[in-house]
């Protein structure tokens, strides 16, 4: 009897998916919430989006998003946390070919938007950045490592002689990207983002003359 009752054991536990298994689905799962959820929030803004909306996006149950959020607000939360996961990526991937800083700058610019136009995650960070004061949980602090960012390439390239203003370095950052999202935001309601591409780098034509 000891013999069957280790062998029942033994074949339970192989037949028991492992926890990284279980892990890795949950895994899959949440990526799928949150990109049903940026889709829904993309298109409809924070308010109108139900936790139904998501699952139905996503193709689970209910229970499935609540498994993995609390409410819809941490589920705005996450996804705006993703798309400051992104912004970064887009910055590395533009140093890495260690352009001129003004280059970069512009550079920076331009793949941004190309990922706003076609990138739902970061159509949603954008929109619930406008629409934070609807949502009641903590928001990051919108764009300031984006600005960080802008503003050390334009102090580089001063110290090198390439831009040559009188202005304020960390001021001329903040106009540039409040002009970058505030276009951004113009061309998705005029445009549906369509013409954005086209837009930043008229930013760029006017405030960043002297890059190649």
């Amino acid at each position: 009897m000891s013999n069957l009752k280790s062998d029942l054991r033994a074949a339970g536990a192989k037949a028991a998916p492992p926890r990284e298994l279980k892990q890795e689905r949950a895994g899959r799962t949440r990526r799928q919430l949150l990109d049903a959820a940026a889709a829904a929030f993309a298109e409809k803004g924070f308010p109108a989006v139900t936790l139904q909306d998501i699952a139905d996006r996503a193709e689970v149950t209910k229970g499935a998003v609540y498994f993995h959020f609390t409410n819809k607000e941490a589920v705005a939360v996450a996804v705006t946390e993703e798309f400051y996961t992104q912004l970064p990526a887009i910055a590395e991937s533009v140093t890495a070919r260690q352009l001129p800083p003004l280059d970069a700058v512009a550079e920076l610019l331009l793949q941004t938007a190309v990922a706003l136009r076609d990138n739902p995650v970061m159509q949603a960070g954008a929109r619930l950045q406008i629409e934070r004061n609807l949502v009641d949980a903590d928001m990051p602090t919108p764009f300031s490592e984006f600005t960080q960012l802008i503003t050390e390439l334009l102090a580089q390239a001063q110290d090198e002689g390439t831009l040559r203003t009188t202005t304020d370095i960390a001021s001329m950052a903040r106009v540039i990207v409040a002009a970058f999202f505030g276009s951004q935001h113009i061309s998705w309601v005029q445009r549906n983002r369509e013409d954005l591409t086209d837009r930043v780098q008229e930013i760029i034509d006017v405030v960043l003359p002297g890059h190649a």
